[in-house]
């Protein structure tokens, strides 16, 4: 089977699975309105019509107001794209530098990759949403220093998938012959390790991306994120909390963005692991041909 065949069996394999189409489909949504949502609000973000505040869903105003009368549709699609491009940036981070840390330290061995993995290790025994916490709580809220600390303590994770990746592929006889031919590790790892373990790479970029919007929504809902006056789904969550007797759209939608856009990632990450581990995909073609 040659490559181009290979990925278009993919494709087919990934897109039989309902539940894997259908996440995607709500994944492309997601990403046109981050894309376009500056164009397509109805009401401006910030437009205060104090006598219309805390107006119920209607077809003025499809998600409701708040309470100093701000439409809840148009601030939550642009909220939508603050926290999609949160997470894109502060994955891409993580991906970038976890992902050179543990390629290098599971190919080099020895000390280096004893002080890596151990450095690792003392980062993993925080929770996730604790440092990031606590290196928003040392740089100051804001944006960049959302994106810096969803960033760093992702930088682990990446790490061990792409050295416990790069352990395998370094054993491979095409690995060895490149060595013997005199080949510099800088091509090795560029053309023979990272092609290779692209697959599990893949899978977690998707999976990260979920919990980011997560983190990111946590953050902004504790006032350390996404500051005011850009809204955020977290912020738009905690500004309800005094008002959920009486307004109940004002959490619900935002909440509901929330859940979908982390669903849809981690469901189309799963998909995607069916797919690229080999294991998962010879199951799968086995049953399809019972």
């Amino acid at each position: 089977m040659t490559v181009t065949e290979s990925r278009v069996a993919s494709w087919r394999l990934l897109l039989s699975n309902p539940v894997t189409t259908i996440s995607a489909v709500v994944l492309l949504v997601i990403v046109l309105v981050a894309l376009t949502a500056q164009w397509i609000t109805p009401y401006g973000i910030n437009d205060i019509d104090v006598p219309n505040a805390l107006q119920s869903p209607s077809w003025s105003h499809w998600f409701g107001t708040d309470e100093l009368g701000r439409d809840v549709f148009s601030r939550a699609l642009v909220a939508v794209q603050a926290s999609l491009r949160v997470a894109v940036v502060s994955v891409a981070l993580a991906a970038v530098v976890g992902v050179t840390v543990g390629v290098v330290a599971g190919y080099r061995g020895g000390w280096l990759d004893t002080v890596v993995m151990r450095i690792v290790d003392v980062m993993f025994a925080f929770p996730v949403l604790l440092l990031a916490l606590a290196i928003v709580a040392v740089l100051g809220p804001g944006v960049t220093t959302t994106m810096l600390a969803i960033g760093i303590v992702y930088v682990p994770i990446f790490a061990r998938v792409a050295r416990a990746s790069t352990l395998g592929v370094r054993v491979e006889p095409f690995v060895a012959v490149s060595r013997s031919m005199g080949t510099g590790d800088a091509y090795i790892l560029r053309r023979h390790i990272l092609p290779n373990i692209s697959g599990p790479l893949i899978v977690q970029l998707s999976l990260s991306l979920a919990f980011a919007i997560l983190a990111e929504a946590a953050l902004s809902f504790l006032g350390l994120g996404i500051q005011p006056p850009q809204p955020s789904l977290g912020r738009m969550i905690f500004d309800a909390q005094g008002f959920v007797t009486l307004a109940w759209w004002m959490a619900v939608f935002p909440g509901v963005a929330i859940f979908v856009s982390v669903l849809a990632f981690n469901l189309f990450g799963d998909g995607l692991r069916d797919v690229l581990d080999p294991k998962q995909r010879t199951l799968i073609e086995a049953r399809r041909k019972q």
